[in-house]
């Protein structure tokens, strides 16, 4: 293993710690994952160590998912998975070369044009590692934008694990985060975001859009607030569901971000995923990542560039806008593809076929007994409650349906309540599979 410090180094580096030894760098691991176990098998060969996987593969029951919560089972054409395969794509290696990157460079540039016109905004980046990660940087670049401001309010509706991740951003700044209630409709209790707006000490209000729940959020309303006080708007927003809702900069928002795993990137146990991230021209400067742009090359041709990054990022960290100093190429250029291929209709008939699939399953839902836990308009995700929910959603595991999210480690108050979301991918076939399991259940 190459070590590139010299013994001093690593000396004077522990010394302003305050730690004495490489050991204790590492003590907050437990030590029983430092030590490597004693009964390992012997070494296999290429062809066995195949056979072996395979045969543990072949153990595993295939899940019929309706669940959700940020991570959802969607139909990919297979092209996406062979284009994005592809030689001239495939590659490690990052374009600040434009002669050598026209391809990278043109597609990142097309994923900024199809993310703008997604989300309704003037200007896009290259792409974030993943939704919860763009969302904490648009809370920092909505700072910057206020200038002043120690509170960030967020809907408590915005998925719980992108809330953690804005705190775990904000250590460092010592800022308040405060977190606003929802009402009976589902959606975010704006007598709340008033109170918080009214002293000038927010820089930051986020919500999601449609929310953690699956309900749509009033951006009309939320957006007239905010401008009233000279907030910056920060709006999650669903990819697909932007088919067919409002975008955000219709309303007013200021950043818009979100998770693109929707877009022809398989669920993959939860990563790697990408996320988008949008803003108004004005902002462009406060932005983080990069950005690709078009212009002519001497011959007077059409050629791709980064236009705009921001070089402390690499080199003077404490004056950075951001941390990131790359882009998730590889899957941007997956949704780049996936909504190529399918068209402005085609990811309406997404959105459409998921709203009217999951308006099926919820209807039979309720007449087996299930019972609504809000009020207000969702799509294709919704919570119900029902008697022993978590015993029941174990049950439909180890019977091959992933039966939604529990969501009372979540939502304490939330308690027997699964978060159900159905995709276009779901048939009618495995709909009624399931229900004919809960009758079982019932009778």
């Amino acid at each position: 293993m190459f070590i590139p410090h010299s013994e001093d180094e690593v000396r004077e580096i522990l010394s302003l710690l305050g730690l004495k030894s490489l050991e204790d760098l590492f003590s907050h691991i437990d030590p029983e994952l430092l030590t490597p176990p004693e009964n390992l098998p012997p070494p296999k060969a290429e062809e066995e160590l195949r056979t072996y996987f395979k045969s543990l593969t072949d153990q595993n029951t295939p899940l019929i998912h309706f669940a959700g919560a940020g991570s959802y089972d969607r139909i990919i054409p297979s092209a996406v998975l062979y284009l994005i395969e592809r030689g001239e794509f495939l590659t490690a290696y990052t374009p600040y070369q434009p002669e050598a990157s026209q391809g990278t460079l043109q597609a990142i540039f097309e994923y900024q044009t199809v993310i703008a016109q997604l989300t309704g905004m003037e200007v896009a980046n290259a792409s974030m590692y993943d939704g919860a990660s763009a969302l904490a940087e648009a809370v920092l670049m909505a700072r910057a934008i206020k200038g002043k401001g120690n509170r960030v309010i967020l809907s408590s509706t915005i998925n719980p694990f992108y809330r953690e991740t804005v705190k775990t951003y904000l250590l460092g700044y010592g800022d308040e985060v405060v977190e606003v209630p929802y009402t009976q409709e589902g959606i975010t209790d704006l007598s709340y975001v008033e109170k918080f707006l009214k002293d000038g000490s927010a820089h930051a209000f986020a919500v999601q859009y449609p929310n953690f729940f699956g309900y749509v959020e009033p951006l009309e309303e939320i957006g007239k607030l905010l401008k009233e006080y000279e907030v910056p708007f920060v709006v999650v927003a669903d990819p697909v569901a932007l088919a067919i809702l409002k975008p955000p900069g219709e309303f007013g928002s200021d950043i818009v971000v979100g998770e693109g795993q929707q877009l022809g990137v398989p669920m993959n146990f939860g990563g790697p995923y990408v996320g988008f991230f949008a803003t108004r021209e004005k902002f462009v400067r406060k932005m983080p990542g990069r950005l690709a742009g078009m212009a002519q090359d001497i011959k007077g041709r059409r050629a791709f560039t980064l236009v705009l990054q921001t070089r402390e990022q690499h080199i003077r960290r404490e004056r950075a806008t951001s941390n990131i100093c790359t882009n998730q190429n590889l899957l941007a250029l997956a949704n780049l593809i996936y909504i190529a291929l399918l068209g402005r209709e085609g990811l309406k008939e997404v959105a459409v076929q998921s709203l009217s699939k999951a308006l099926y399953l919820k209807e039979r839902l309720l007449n087996l007994g299930f019972e609504e836990v809000f009020s207000g308009t969702h799509l294709w995700e919704f919570p119900l409650k029902v008697d022993k929910a978590q015993a029941l959603w174990k049950e439909l595991l180890n019977e091959g349906f992933m039966f939604g999210v529990p969501l009372s480690d979540l939502y304490p108050s939330l308690k027997n309540t699964l978060l159900i979301a159905v995709t276009e991918k779901k048939t009618k076939f495995e709909m009624d599979k399931l229900l004919e399991k809960l009758e079982e259940k019932r009778s």
